[in-house]
């Protein structure tokens, strides 16, 4: 096939491979990767504990995943969390 416009010329059997690229950003919009460490922003409470996660509270080796809460981590005391991005700043 050729284009009218242009003239590139393409193969429409060819197999096209398109990379879905997921980026987060924290509550500065620094960019964060798979792995970072980050710091919570401000407190959170969380559902059925009796505590909130604290302010300055550091978590290590964070990963990243689609959806609302778009990070998923580990952190003591509390376990496995979901968090938003925009509740955490990275070191």
């Amino acid at each position: 096939m050729v284009c009218p416009v242009c003239g590139h010329e393409w193969d429409p059997n060819e197999a096209q491979e398109v990379e879905i690229v997921l980026v987060v950003n924290d509550a500065n919009w620094t960019i964060l990767a798979n792995g970072d460490s980050v710091v919570i922003a401000k407190d959170l409470p969380v559902k059925g504990a009796q505590k909130s996660i604290k302010a300055g509270i550091k978590v290590k080796n964070i990963r990243l995943v689609e959806g609302d809460h778009n990070i998923d981590c580990k952190i003591e005391g509390f376990g496995s969390m979901a968090l938003k991005s925009e509740f955490v700043r990275k070191v």
